[in-house]
This record gives C-alpha cells, sequence and structure tokens, in this order.
C-alpha cells in the first residue's frame, strides 16, 4: 500500500481494503526502517498517530469520513504543532514545543488526517539544499550523495523515499517547488494570502507561503482544498471563497496558450533539462495547448532583489529569538548584553547570520534608500513583468531549475552559487503568483521539475494542466530504486 497516492489510499480506506491504523503502522514501519538513510525527519510521533489513525477508523465507523480522514502525512517543522518539537531546522528552537498549532495543522487535524511528524528543513527556512539544518542534512533518495533540494528538502525526501503520501511545505523563494523538482515529486506554490500563514515560523513574512507537496498533483489539489481558507489570525490571509480543486482536473487543455520566456531557456542551464522540458511542452501541444514566446525583462534582477527583501525581513523576524522569551539561551551568562550575543551566536547557524546580517545593513540608516527601497522598487517591475505576459497567455512554462540535484558539499563554500539555483523560482514570490513543479523527466539519472506559472488565484487552472501533463506521461509514477 505504501506506492499508492493519495487519492488512492483515500479510495482504500473508504472500500474498507485496509484501516487508517494498518496503513499509518506501514508507514511508521518504513520511517523506522528508512530514514537513517535519508534524514528526512526531525521528529517522529507513532504515538499520536496511531491515536489519530485510530480516531479516524471510529469517525469512519459512525459515518462521519470526510475525504481526507485517516490519510496519513508529515508536516514541515516550520509549522507549529500543539504538544510536539516544532525546531524549524535550528539550535534556537530545539528545546521549543509548541503551546498551539498552526491554522494549517489545524485544518489538517479537523479532516482527520494523521501526523506522522516534523520533517528536515534548511534552518529557518533559509537554503536551497537543506545542508542549513542543525539536524544534519536530509538525503536525496535518487541518489543518497546529492541534495534533496531546499528549504522543503526533507519533506520532498520523506514523499520520494516513500515515507509519507504527502507533506506541507513552505516557499520563500522556491523551497516548495526547487525540491520538488530535485527529488521527481510534484509541489505546489499558491498565490500569496490563499493558504494561512498563522503559526507558520515566519523567514521573509512578504514572500512566505505554505503549498502542498504529493506525487501527483491530483493529490495536491486534495492537499490544498483542506489547506486553503480565510484566517482571521492572519492579517495577509485573503477572504475568499475556496473551490473544490478537484472538480476541474480533467477539463480539457484545449485552446490553452502556454508563453515560453526566453529568459528562462539561456545557455546556462543543463542541455538535459532543457531537452526534458521542451519534450514536455510537446506533450502539451499534443493535448491541444498553443505555445508562445514571450519575454519576462527583469529576471536577471529577481536574485539581488529577492536578496536585499528577505534578509531584510529575516533580520527583523528573527529579532524575537534573543534568548529571554522561549528557545535556546546560552550558559552562565555574565550580564543581558553577553546573554543576548551569545545566545544569539550559539543558536544560529551560519547561514541565518548571514541574512540577518545582510538584512540589517540594508535596512540601516544611510543605506535604506539605496538597497531595500530600490529592491522593493525592482520587485514591482518583476510583479508587472508577469502581469503583462500573464494577460497574453494562460500558463507560463520552462524548468523549475537550472541542474538537477548536486552532491552534497558541492555548493556550500560559494552562498552566491548557491543561490543561483533558485532563478527560475524565487521571481514568483516577489510577484506573489501561484507556481508547481512537476516531474517531466531525467538528467544524468536524477529528476527533472517543469514548472507551471499562473495568475493570481489561478490555482485550478494550474492543478488542471500539470493533472492532465501526468495522465499522459507517467514521469510521476517513476520512484528511486525501480
Amino acid at each position: 500500500m505504501l506506492d499508492k497516492t493519495l487519492a488512492e489510499l483515500a479510495q482504500g480506506l473508504a472500500t474498507g481494503e485496509f484501516s487508517s491504523v494498518e496503513l499509518t503502522q506501514n508507514y511508521l514501519d518504513r520511517i523506522n526502517a528508512e530514514d537513517g538513510k535519508l534524514n528526512s525527519f526531525i521528529t517522529v510521533t507513532p504515538e499520536q498517530a496511531l491515536a489519530q489513525a485510530s480516531a479516524a477508523d471510529q469517525r469512519r465507523a459512525a459515518g462521519n469520513a470526510d475525504a481526507f480522514t485517516g490519510l496519513p502525512i508529515a508536516h514541515k517543522d516550520i509549522f507549529c504543532t500543539q504538544g510536539v518539537r516544532t525546531s524549524c531546522g535550528s539550535k534556537m528552537l530545539d528545546n521549543f514545543v509548541s503551546p498551539y498549532n498552526a491554522t494549517i495543522v489545524e485544518h489538517f487535524n479537523q479532516a482527520g488526517a494523521v501526523s506522522l511528524g516534523k520533517t528536515n528543513m534548511d534552518e529557518f527556512a533559509m537554503g536551497s539544499s537543506n545542508e542549513s539544518s542543525f539536524y544534519g542534512p536530509a538525503r536525496n533518495p535518487w541518489n543518497t550523495d546529492c541534495v534533496p533540494g531546499g528549504s522543503s528538502g526533507g519533506s520532498a525526501a520523506s514523499i520520494a523515499g516513500g515515507l509519507t503520501p504527502a507533506a506541507t511545505g513552505s516557499d520563500t523563494g522556491g523551497s516548495i517547488r526547487q525540491p520538488a523538482a530535485l527529488c521527481g515529486i510534484t509541489g505546489l506554490k499558491p498565490t500569496y494570502g490563499r493558504v494561512s500563514r498563522y503559526g507558520m515560523i515566519a523567514y521573509a513574512s512578504s514572500l512566505d507561503q505554505a503549498g502542498p507537496m504529493t506525487r501527483t498533483a491530483e493529490d495536491s489539489a486534495m492537499m490544498l482544498n483542506v489547506m486553503a481558507g480565510f484566517d482571521p489570525k492572519d492579517s495577509t490571509s485573503l477572504d475568499r471563497p475556496v473551490p473544490d480543486y478537484t472538480l476541474t482536473l480533467n477539463d480539457s487543455l484545449k485552446g490553452l496558450k502556454i508563453g515560453l520566456p526566453k529568459e528562462f531557456f539561456s545557455d546556462d542551464i543543463d542541455p538535459q533539462i532543457t531537452i526534458q522540458v521542451q519534450n514536455a511542452i510537446r506533450e502539451f501541444e499534443a493535448l491541444g495547448a498553443t505555445v508562445k514566446q514571450i519575454s519576462l525583462p527583469n529576471t536577471h534582477l529577481a536574485i539581488p532583489a529577492y536578496y536585499i527583501i528577505a534578509p531584510a525581513e529575516a533580520s527583523s523576524n528573527l529579532s524575537r529569538f534573543d534568548g529571554v522569551r522561549y528557545g535556546y539561551r546560552c550558559e552562565d551568562p555574565t550580564d543581558l548584553e553577553d546573554m543576548y550575543k551569545r545566545s544569539r551566536g550559539e543558536g544560529f547557524g551560519e547561514e541565518v547570520k548571514r541574512r540577518i546580517m545582510v538584512g540589517t545593513y540594508a535596512l540601516s540608516e544611510g543605506f535604506y534608500d539605496a538597497y531595500y527601497k530600490k529592491a522593493l522598487q525592482i520587485r514591482r517591475l518583476i510583479q508587472q513583468d508577469y502581469v503583462t505576459a500573464l494577460s497574453e497567455v494562460d500558463i507560463i512554462m520552462g524548468p523549475t531549475t537550472p541542474h538537477p540535484a548536486f552532491k552534497l558539499g558541492e555548493k556550500t563554500a560559494d552562498p552566491v552559487t548557491m543561490y543561483m539555483e533558485d532563478i527560475f523560482t524565487l521571481s514568483l514570490n516577489l510577484a506573489g503568483m501561484p507556481g508547481i513543479s512537476v516531474p517531466c523527466g531525467f538528467a544524468n539519472g536524477l529528476p527533472v521539475g517543469l514548472q507551471m506559472i499562473g495568475n493570481y488565484f489561478a490555482e485550478e487552472r494550474l492543478l488542471n494542466a500539470a493533472h492532465q501533463f501526468q495522465q499522459a506521461t507517467d514521469w510521476h509514477t517513476q520512484t528511486p530504486g525501480q
């Protein structure tokens, strides 16, 4: 049963092929047997999971089951979970047990889902490889010498490795889509504000967005049905009706207009990735779509703008971790200033310190106008590029990443090279628009992701296009070790 999708597992539970307790125990056994190789989980919660599974079976027996009742998932360790450690991949929060649930965790609990545990991640979601985690890097199931991507690398690795059928992730600059591409799964970043951020530990508040990570687009639609919705606890949450994202999955793609940005097909991309993406686009043409060349002229400015805005917001958000109220506190401080300095110096890792310093510098007097204000102006230009392009086409397509998964340690000495791995994803966070990555082939034996970008609140269209592509291809069905 561990090779089934969420939709197939839901059908199996509905027909009585297996119980939620049986299903959950199977996944817990697999985590126990296999996660030593992948390090995809920070915390596993077997007692809680089995209790939730038993409650789900009782709920089903009473005739009160929903579509998600009894289905096991995992949560990225950035989401607060009541009574369970929420570390955000950092020494700073290694001892933090949340007193409340994040809104999306509460939504899954109400739907009757089973939480297997909390997945590994780059510290405070800052990274593209999962190598900045205090708990050590997660590993890519396709090649354990390679990274799974980041920051949601643990969620991606756990799904690709068959340790969970689905997981939550967060995407600030590509942290759902990039690891989804490197691990050969499906990952959706919704429109900013579509999913509540309440209880999701903040990195960059104007960019962070929670979303689903699954094997298929159909499963992502099921997840988004649970996750999306207005939340009065989140001031950035948008009060709009939530459609049933599964209803339009089988709509025809005839007449769909696809835009191909010339900036997404440069000589800097691995040639094998370009070939696989072009093959995928031809598949869409066979399904009735038409293709048009477009331009996103400010794409090259996305990385410098992002790495001013995101660190600036991070330096503000992470100022709360001071050793006073919760989290790590240094031993035997001599005075208050010593406690602040040592607690933050010892509690944060190198990448987090780097971004705090960059952000603090960008916001400082004399540099705010030269850096932060200018980055906000560039952000507006990037957003306008997308608005203009999507007035001419329905979906923008291109590679999710410029290269397949790279070796552990290969890029850690050069942060700028690491940052370039997000060149095709982070502009979408600056614009606040939705995007999805789906498997579309292999390069050098490692998965390749196809990214699809839509207009605001176009998740239905993206999921429909992704599902139709997956109905016509089998890349999403292939698993490590086949």
